[in-house]
């Protein structure tokens, strides 16, 4: 057994496994955790018990001296008192000191080591500890002898809830960052994607105040010349299936960081939904699902076969795995400075177009804004489109005001003279229900438009609502599609509809429009 001591973090059980490798914790999960089990491909199949997502009103950040002044306080950083801090640290050490044996994983977060993290995780269950096996960069045997003290600890006591009287709890579930301490408290989840994102969201506000850019995207590399390509998108706008391009090396598919040297992955593995997954729609996200990887929280069938149509557990089923477990990785997962940025939109209203090119102030305009659409039947008491916003495309994980991180996104696409696409692959002729949605070799095209260097010359026209330039000529793509507005059998009826998307957008700007230029404000819709 490899072991390790962890009194310093009050921590006395003597059981303690240090990075164990992956067959290893398979058969302490097969032993000791009655929730895990074996897939026919080879993956270890794990739940999380009652909570199935991550819990954002539950997120905690302790206000102190040192940070409060840089925090953007709110609905998603919402202050905790250093003593319920350590009340809520307490209880995580009393539950862990219980358990028989502990798991510890050491792993870093960046793959340029000029600017990566060291983390150390400590848990319970084998399943988390494999989960962020996956999820961070793995050392290598050198690098483990020489990992020295972490930079950031999380303790995840997930199994065990918080005392919901306890001052400034919302509920059984917290999960609280202490920026100061360098440490991330879970309590009351058992969700493993608890872990994930609070590794960013320690990347979110150390990485600024280095200069460095890190966004919630995944990005692709041409194999000729290394440059990059950033993809930013919300749930169900196709950024994980878009980034699955043969014809260009995968970076990485959520998290990434943008220094004066180019761009890196933050982690060492994908995380991908897996509702309807089958080797058809996804097959390098299918075929890594194997030995090494995790499934969580999906059905399996008596033969232990997945039923990935199942969705009586969640429908937020997920498969963790390294990324080298993609054909198409480049590792060590990092490239040059982006040629372009691309934002996309699964815009239900059928208003946007398929393409536009966007100057520096509309790109900053959208970065903030952080569009989609949520259709009908997606969520409860949903029945017809709804616009949804999310600052920066992660707006869960952002530290600072969502301003910081598009003045550093301005900044470096002038510095490297990055071009910027907003790309909808939502609906065109007409709204959800109504209208058609775009088909996916469209945006393909369009996306190799992009690369190439196509789009940069093709004709282009402003958007008369939106102000950007519609590109209105692209190989692969009808010409008549490129203009939403002539693909309405009603042109009233389209006109109605972009008015109504364009004051939704505006209003949600209302929040940000202290912290931005005259430009950028200038750069939002005209409302009637």
């Amino acid at each position: 057994m490899t072991t390790i001591d962890l009194t310093e973090y009050g921590l006395t059980v003597k059981e303690v496994h240090h990075n164990l490798s992956c067959g290893a914790l398979y058969e302490h999960a097969i032993h000791f955790d009655k929730e895990c089990s074996i897939a026919d491909k080879g993956a270890l199949v794990a739940y999380s018990g009652g909570k199935t997502g991550r819990s954002p009103k539950d997120k905690r950040v302790v206000r102190h001296p040192d940070s409060e002044d840089d925090i953007w306080w709110g609905l998603v950083n919402i202050p905790l008192e250093a003593r319920t801090f350590a009340i809520n640290r307490e209880r995580a050490c009393d539950y862990l000191n219980t358990r028989e044996r502990l798991y510890c994983f050491d792993g870093f977060a960046g793959w340029d080591p000029k600017y990566r993290f060291k983390v150390r995780v400590i848990c319970s269950r084998p399943y988390h500890a494999l989960f962020m096996h996956t999820m961070l960069i793995r050392p290598t045997h050198q690098e483990l002898a020489d990992f020295g003290k972490p930079d950031f600890v999380i303790m995840n006591a997930g199994a065990f809830p918080a005392n919901r009287l306890t001052a400034g709890m919302g509920s059984k579930t917290t999960i609280d960052l202490s920026l100061e301490d360098h440490e991330l408290i879970i309590l009351g989840t058992e969700y493993a994607g608890e872990m994930k994102k609070g590794v960013f969201t320690v990347a979110n506000y150390f990485a600024p105040k280095q200069g460095i850019l890190s966004m919630h995207c995944s990005a692709t590399a041409d194999k000729h010349t290394g440059s990059s390509s950033l993809l930013f998108g919300l749930s169900g706008t196709g950024k994980t299936t878009l980034s699955a391009d043969p014809k260009r090396n995968l970076i990485g598919d959520d998290e990434h960081c943008w220094s004066d040297d180019g761009i890196f992955n933050i982690e060492g593995g994908c995380y991908a939904k897996a509702i309807n997954l089958t080797p058809e729609s996804e097959p390098d996200i299918f075929q890594a699902l194997r030995f090494g990887a995790v499934l969580e929280n999906v059905v399996l069938e008596e033969d232990h076969t997945v039923d990935f149509t199942d969705v009586s557990i969640t429908q937020n089923t997920r498969g963790a795995y390294p990324i080298e477990f993609i054909r198409s990785a480049k590792i060590p997962c990092v490239a040059g400075h982006p040629t372009d940025i691309i934002f996309l939109t699964c815009d239900a209203f059928g208003v946007l177009p398929p393409v536009s090119s966007l100057s520096p102030a509309h790109a900053m305009y959208h970065f903030i804004s952080g569009y989609t659409a949520k259709v009908a039947g997606t969520e409860m008491g949903v029945t017809e489109p709804q616009a949804t916003f999310s600052p920066c495309f992660g707006g869960p994980f952002l530290v600072w005001h969502a301003n910081k991180y598009a003045e550093l996104l301005a900044a470096k696409m002038q510095q490297h003279n990055t071009r910027v696409w907003l790309i909808n692959t939502g609906w065109s002729g007409g709204p959800y229900g109504k209208g058609q949605r775009i088909k996916l070799g469209y945006t393909r095209s369009i996306i190799d438009a992009i690369h190439d260097g196509g789009l940069t010359k093709a004709n282009k026209q402003p958007d008369p609502i939106f102000g950007f330039d519609m590109v209105i000529e692209c190989p692969g793509v009808p010409t008549p599609l490129l203009q939403p507005r002539n693909t309405w059998n009603n042109p009233k009826e389209y006109d109605a509809s972009a008015a109504k998307l364009a004051a939704l957008f505006s209003e949600n700007f209302k929040i940000y429009e202290s912290g931005v230029s005259a430009e950028v404000k200038a750069a939002g819709p005209v409302t009637p």
